[in-house]
């Protein structure tokens, strides 16, 4: 086990009090906490063997570096939000052909609300990822997709907030992943290690490729706990990294804008690839955005205490995972970054 002293000594104790909390059975699984408040860092612990220099595999986290990819080849002009999918892979006759397919866009893509039959949360579904990886062609099972139904307890697109309906679909962003390479001429993983991840220092970077060779952009990608800081706080410093304009600032506020509602009855809504997801703290409610993944992976980030928080582990498949994580961040780091900033006064 390693760890790194806190640089910041307020609410050092309650730390503390949070690291201790992941070791109990109750949150049993996390494999490590990094937290950075005002760009500094706060609080670093490993609770495996691999320590800092480890890359963990935070799964369906590697959603939302596909979206900061996406943004990039945006600002360079090589890709728009509302490019046309089946126009990049002009080789492939899809099956169920359907003008309405035909007219699926980068953004539906980013806001996982394309009119594909795709849910990865209903195993009965399509489109759903444990079919994808059954077959060869990862992105031809996406293109392949017939269109989804909207039964009268459905909300269709056009009755649903943003004009939107959510379906998570892996296959999607698999699918983004593969345009983002059409788009700019380049290997998804060179793409990100020069453009994204080379103006952060990351130079551990482990992707998972389809049976095709494509990088997987919709997930396994492993990286270092402090990378994935690194990347969180891109959105708060408006794409910056140093001098370099990774990504526009634009782009960083309307990742985090909600684009799409989540209808589960929870309250969550859905960005350019990030969760947006309300907690409670100090008797009120803040919004988080989440780079989400199995087994409750996240990368946190609350613009409100100007924070990003990472919470890495092991608990691949189980039902509570995600809650495990949502509770240690809610009862135990939260509030300490909450008291940091006055309350949560945005500063």
């Amino acid at each position: 086990m390693a760890s790194a002293q806190p640089v910041q000594a307020q609410g050092e104790s309650d730390i503390d009090t949070a690291l201790a909390a992941a070791a109990e059975d109750e949150l049993s699984g996390v494999t490590s906490i990094v937290i950075m408040q005002d760009g500094a860092l706060l609080a670093e612990h490993y609770f495996d063997e691999g320590g800092a220099n480890a890359v963990r595999n935070t799964r369906s986290a590697t959603k939302t570096v596909t979206g900061m990819l996406a943004g990039i080849a945006i600002a360079d002009g090589t890709l728009g939000l509302d490019a046309k999918i089946p126009g990049f892979f002009p080789e492939h006759e899809p099956l169920n052909p359907d003008l309405r397919k035909e007219n699926v866009t980068v953004e539906d893509l980013l806001t996982m609300s394309s009119i594909a039959e795709c849910n990865d949360s209903n195993s009965f579904s399509r489109g759903n990822e444990e079919r994808m990886y059954l077959i060869e062609d990862w992105v031809g099972f996406y293109l392949d997709l017939p269109v989804r139904g909207f039964p009268a307890w459905s909300a269709r697109p056009e009755d649903s907030p943003y004009g939107r309906a959510f379906s998570y679909c892996t296959a999607g962003v698999v699918t983004l992943g593969a345009v983002i390479e059409k788009a700019t001429g380049k290997q998804l993983e060179d793409f990100a290690a020069t453009r994204l991840f080379a103006p952060l220092g990351i130079d551990k970077a482990e992707w998972q490729f389809s049976p095709l060779g494509v990088a997987m952009g919709g997930g396994g990608l492993a990286l270092t706990s402090k990378s994935l800081a690194s990347l969180g706080q891109l959105f708060l410093d408006s794409g910056k990294a140093g001098q370099t304009q990774v990504f526009s600032s634009d782009w960083a506020s309307a990742s985090l804008e909600p684009h799409a509602s989540i209808d589960d009855g929870r309250g969550f809504e859905y960005g350019y690839l990030f969760w947006i997801q309300p907690f409670s703290v100090g008797g009120e409610t803040v919004s988080a955005r989440l780079m989400s993944g199995n087994g409750g992976n996240k990368v946190i980030v609350q613009p409100e205490t100007n924070s990003v928080t990472v919470i890495t582990t092991t608990n691949f498949g189980q039902r509570d995972a995600h809650a495990k994580s949502e509770r240690l961040y809610e009862k135990y780091i939260l509030p300490v970054l909450h008291q940091n900033h006055g309350g949560g006064t945005t500063h």
